[in-house]
């Protein structure tokens, strides 16, 4: 490596560029690499970009260990936050390593941490501290950790994998957390994302920065990508005539798990292949399927034990002729080696989630980026083509926070009381610096809180009350560090050997026979259940397992991914490889069903016998929005779809003129939709509130009115509602 004069290179601490060059062994740094220096090296707040396995960890820490050299920062300066506890533990040794060349230091510290270690970090700050901002709000809440000492010298805090976090409710928590943490300073703390491609980098930049936009200088670095602009909802790419990105992408379609299994097992003998599933069944079910043909099989989901993981990708890591099945938890930068393929059962619901797949391919020198997708249901096929058919015109969803978290509004107004002991009533929105919706508006909240004794409050101060001690308390008021509600399982032990967690259903249905559990790719029948501590002891059996867990909240498609479906369908296919089975398949749906679900002039209105559908092809956040705002043609016994609105059975043109026109002439939600069709929030089922984490905190109607924000899609039901519709009486 040899910097020229005017390198940014040159800035880099020497101690560090020699290890580059000697221990590393590389010639020389990668683009963003480059790019990263000035901007993390002058305190600037910064979004990295890069593919997977593109060097984004080098990218921040090489610059800001130098700025900790060059500048003297003493004691924890830098927080490293991640979204995975194993995404952590994979990280920990490589950025300890790197300190190490200057003489620092880097910890670990999770909900897996044990006490003895989490002491030696209070008493001997590192210099790194890597942790979720779970666990950060635990050290500023909890009573063992005094807070100041520990972190009051934080100059700066990568957050890596940040898409991940700001498309959910971690986002949210995650910039309250770090806007209280600033608050513990007293100054301002650098803030620096690494990300995977993302449609709206510029915006994922202003919500990483919080309450400094504006304050604080920014910049995204993306050298090795072309830029890609937020593509705006209901807005797509149409072009197909550019090249496809480069790569060996080929799509199947095989009908079943088990014909998915009898693909694998044949296929890529000796190679180490990394498989994508879409549920934790899938993986279990075909982890057994697999092992049953004698392949050499590894699982990791998130029902799995830490160890139970642990152990599979470890081993996973250091073999070759084998393969790992998983769901999204491997999809992130955890390092399992060296990986020959990915194959992909049925489709992610993101183009960003492929990306992130099959980026773990062709990091070896002559290797390419490659994925095998196996569709085992004609539908995830035309879902499979449609998000290829997206990749292809080179179009990625952008990250969006989701809207009006006042639940978490709540949750941060209890934990700032905890962290505090009291708080004034009157400038508690100090404590995030501005940021909304943490910010005066979130009175109403605060005044319920009060009301309902989850706040004492005297002469002008806040204190955490009964009713927030009872709901909230167990276990040091760890409840109130996560931001999501997680669904009851129970234990899964074999002797002392934890395998894992499991839904509670699957040991109270009927069922003839021994009962037997399907985890970690193996059966085993249930010996004792131990109901108070949930926990259930088993035994190794052949076959006749069933794995089973609660679904999660119903998100459904995008408007995006659904119209692509609806290209695929009026004939236009990705530029990928299909398979005959595929091509079959696709043309099947063309010759058999298309005709009654697509018109290439508009949406289609279509009749059979008593079931009438319109099929907007709007993605199922724009059809819960229409199907609230057309209430009186809609069908009212339905829920949303991705493709579809049910319609009245007697529904005719002339009601439906009289529908839209009502839609037209009728007032709207704000004055900026002033001239545009006056729709309304989906309906929320009020069962869907529990699910909502904290929502036991806020008042009635706010908790709704989140869930139905969540659930709408204004931009794709306006869409919808100006395009031609053609009514059909289907055969």
């Amino acid at each position: 490596m040899t910097p020229s004069a005017a390198d940014p290179v040159d800035r880099l601490d020497p101690v560090i560029l020699h290890h580059v060059v000697n221990t590393l062994g590389w010639p020389d740094l990668r683009p963003l690499q480059r790019a990263a220096i000035n901007p993390v090296m002058d305190g600037e707040d910064a979004v990295l970009l890069a593919p997977t396995a593109g060097g984004k960890t080098e990218a921040a820490c090489l610059p800001i260990l130098s700025a900790m050299s060059v500048q003297g920062w003493t004691g924890t300066s830098v927080l490293y936050l991640c979204p995975l506890k194993a995404l952590l533990n994979n990280l920990v040794t490589r950025v300890d390593g790197y300190a190490q060349w200057l003489g620092r230091r880097a910890a670990l510290w999770h909900g897996d941490t044990k006490e003895s270690q989490r002491q030696r970090i209070r008493t001997d700050r590192p210099d790194i501290l890597l942790t979720t901002p779970e666990s950060l709000e635990a050290m500023l809440i909890g009573v063992k950790t005094d807070h100041a000492h520990l972190l009051g010298g934080v100059r700066a805090i990568i957050v890596d994998e940040v898409h991940a976090f700001a498309g959910d409710d971690r986002g949210w928590h995650l910039l309250a957390v770090m806007e209280r943490l600033q608050r513990v300073t007293g100054h301002p703390i650098q803030r620096i994302g690494l990300s995977a491609t993302v449609g709206n980098p510029h915006h994922l930049l202003t919500w990483l920065q919080g309450s400094g936009v504006g304050r604080r200088e920014g910049r995204v670095v993306e050298p090795e990508l072309s830029a890609l602009p937020a593509t705006p909802s209901a807005q797509l790419p149409a072009d197909d005539s550019a090249s496809p990105p480069p790569g060996e992408i080929e799509l199947d379609y095989v009908g079943s798990l088990t014909n998915a299994a009898k693909v694998i097992a044949a296929l890529h003998r000796g190679e180490k292949r990394l498989i994508f599933c879409e549920s934790r069944r899938q993986v279990e079910e075909l982890g057994a399927a697999l092992r049953a043909r004698d392949v050499t099989v590894f699982l990791s989901h998130a029902s799995l034990s830490a160890d139970e993981r642990a152990r599979s990708e470890q081993a996973f890591a250091e073999a070759r002729d084998c393969v790992i099945v998983a769901t999204s938890t491997l999809e992130l930068g955890i390092d399992v080696g060296d990986l020959d393929r990915v194959v992909q059962i049925d489709t992610p619901s993101t183009v960003a989630s492929f990306l992130q797949r099959v980026g773990r391919t062709g990091r070896r020198a002559g290797h390419t980026r490659n994925c095998l997708f196996l569709a085992t249901h004609n539908d995830t096929l035309l879902q499979a083509a449609a998000l290829l058919l997206l990749w292809g015109r080179g179009w990625v969803e952008p990250v969006i926070a989701p809207p009006e978290p006042r639940h978490l509004v709540a949750q941060q107004l209890l934990a700032v009381t905890l962290q505090e002991h009291r708080l004034g009533n009157h400038v508690w929105p100090e404590q995030w610096n501005g940021l909304s919706p943490f910010d005066r508006s979130a009175a109403p909240i605060l005044r319920h809180l009060a009301e309902e004794g989850f706040l004492d409050t005297d002469e002008g101060m806040l204190f955490i009350g009964l009713e927030a001690e009872r709901r909230f308390g167990r276990r040091h008021f760890i409840e109130l560090t996560a931001s999501f509600t997680a669904p009851p399982q129970f234990t899964v032990l074999s002797g002392r050997a934890e395998i894992g967690r499991m839904d509670p259903s699957v040991l109270t249905e009927e069922r003839l026979g021994p009962r037997r559990l399907l985890l970690a790719g193996r059966s085993w029948q249930v010996t004792f259940i131990d109901w108070r501590r949930k926990r259930v002891f088993v035994e190794p059996v052949e076959g006749g397992g069933i794995a089973k867990w609660s679904g999660g909240t119903v998100v459904g498609l995008s408007y995006e991914l659904t119209r692509a479906m609806r290209d695929v369908l009026l004939g236009t296919d990705p530029r990928v490889s299909l398979t005959r089975r595929a091509e079959a398949c696709l043309q099947d749906w063309r010759d058999e069903r298309a005709q009654d679900l697509v018109h290439p002039g508009g949406t289609l209105i279509a009749r059979r016998g008593n079931d009438v559908r319109w099929w907007t092809w709007a993605g199922y956040r724009a059809n819960a929005t229409l199907g609230a705002t057309l209430s009186s043609i809609a069908d009212p016994v339905q829920r949303p779809t991705d493709c579809y609105l049910r319609l009245r059975e007697d529904l005719t043109p002339g009601m439906w003129r009289t529908a839209l026109d009502a839609v037209q002439s009728g007032p709207v939600l704000d004055a900026s939709q002033a001239g545009q069709p006056a729709l309304v929030l989906p309906d929320v089922d009020q069962r869907a509130v529990r699910g909502l984490k904290f929502s036991a905190a806020l008042p009635q109607r706010l908790a709704v009115a989140t869930l139905s924000a969540r659930l709408a899609d204004f931009d794709g039901a306006r869409a919808a509602l100006a395009e031609p519709k053609r009514f059909w009486n289907a055969k």
